[in-house]
């Protein structure tokens, strides 16, 4: 029986061991019940203001640096100097600043070998401008994987940092790098030139308005600029992680010549050319060192020729009413005027419905293409004065087979314009009518 009671007692003690090792020696589970479990304090408090500098350091080697310029404005200074996004870098200083925790899982850690932190996979150095600096330790992944511990030098605090914000800190050189190609400022350019399809395309502005100026002074479609201009001011460099810049050089020498567009504003002028290889495409930039990759879409928005960017409108008065039209076709002519909200016709006010249908074909008036001859003897005229009087525009349109051919006055772009657009705006003319007179009112009794 002794024998019995011992071997017992011996078992209980290896037990009560073992117990106690496990206990000494595990990974606190995220919601370990400590002293202080349910708080889930500040990792860090410091003022945006004051920092100048922050180095992160990983255990793969990555790692990059940010410097303060006196100006406020942040670079990256290594592993080589570039322009940073500072967008980018502000959104990871506002999360550093204030840095929440999930969970506070020591009070006083003895042993950060169990948490990762002995040898932090990931620390972050955060330089002020009193030189002292703020070292942030984040370590392995908690059990469950929705954080990872975290502590500061010199607090004996261990933390459980949640994943979003562990993931708004890990970042990159490409990360925060500036990735605009081109960084001017849309509202203060003053010109564009595009090579494209084999045209010499050059597009001046004179406060809002867009002009062709090259080849030759032609109208422009304001809108089809905007969107040039929209693509080249988003134009970014695209990353991948199996990134070789010596392929990408190449892929950019030997491969074929999609554009290449300059753009003014008061800061001087950029130059980006792109290219095409096999399937993907390339550009390089006066504002930035190397070749890049970018997307389909910015090559997209380059690769047009003049024709696109011509205004195929005939008239520029667009959704204001005018002030006077004017109507000669052939031996027949009208003569409409705009009176208050009234439209009058030899002093007759016209119905509102008709002459919103005039109207209507009128300011449809677009060119199917564009030509450079077959303008003869003009046999139909319309001629809009709008804005107060301030601008007259006369249109005047010549038979041409099946087509007509229309040419705007004082100006040397000639237009086809569809028969039925024609047909559908005499037809309008034919139809106008006098508004409707009210019956009186007899006098009451």
């Amino acid at each position: 029986m002794k024998f019995r009671g011992l071997l017992i007692a011996a078992f209980v003690l290896a037990a009560l061991s073992g117990t106690l090792y496990w206990s000494n020696h595990r990974k606190p589970a995220e919601n370990t019940a400590t002293a202080s479990a349910d708080a889930a304090p500040k990792i860090l408090t410091l003022n945006q203001a004051d920092i100048t500098g922050i180095e992160i350091k990983k255990q793969s080697g990555e790692g990059v640096s940010l410097g303060k310029t006196d100006a406020g404005h942040w670079d990256i200074t290594a592993p080589k100097s570039l322009a940073a996004d500072q967008e980018a870098v502000w959104s990871m200083l506002s999360t550093l600043s204030s840095l929440n925790s999930d969970r506070l899982v020591e009070d006083k850690a003895t042993n950060l070998e169990q948490y990762g932190l002995a040898t932090p996979s990931l620390e972050v150095d955060i330089i002020k401008k009193d030189r002292k600096i703020e070292k942030l330790m984040i370590g392995d992944n908690t059990p469950a994987g929705s954080g990872a511990y975290a502590a500061v030098s010199g607090d004996p605090r261990v933390f459980i940092l949640a994943t979003y914000n562990k993931s708004n800190i890990d970042k990159s050189v490409n990360d925060f790098r500036d990735k605009r190609l081109l960084t001017f400022e849309s509202d203060k350019l003053s010109r564009v030139e595009l090579v494209a399809k084999k045209q010499n395309i050059e597009f001046g502005r004179n406060k809002d308005q867009w002009q062709i100026v090259k080849p030759k002074p032609l109208r422009a479609d304001g809108f089809q600029v905007d969107e040039l201009v929209r693509a080249l001011h988003d134009a970014k460099m695209e990353f991948a992680a199996n990134d070789d810049e010596k392929k990408t050089a190449a892929a950019f020498s030997s491969g074929t010549a999609i554009a290449t567009v300059k753009v003014t504003d008061v800061s001087g002028t950029q130059e980006l050319q792109v290219r095409k290889n096999k399937d993907d495409y390339y550009a390089k930039s006066s504002t930035t060192a190397g070749v890049h990759k970018i997307t389909s879409a910015t090559a997209t928005a380059m690769d047009k020729s003049l024709d696109d960017f011509r205004n195929k409108k005939l008239f520029d008065f667009g959704f204001v009413d005018p002030d006077k039209i004017e109507i000669h076709d052939g031996a027949r002519s009208l003569v409409l005027s705009h009176s208050g909200a009234d439209w009058l016709s030899n002093g007759a006010k016209m119905d509102e419905a008709s002459v919103a249908t005039l109207l209507s074909s009128i300011r449809d008036l677009s060119a199917s293409k564009f030509r450079d001859n077959g303008f003869a003897a003009s046999m139909f005229e319309i001629t809009v004065t709008s804005n107060e009087g301030k601008r007259v525009e006369k249109v005047m349109l010549s038979k041409n087979g099946d087509t007509y051919v229309a040419k705007r006055e004082n100006e040397p772009a000639l237009y086809e314009v569809a028969s039925s657009s024609i047909t559908d705006l005499q037809k309008a003319a034919a139809e106008l009518k006098p508004a409707a007179v009210k019956p009186s009112t007899p006098p009451k009794k």
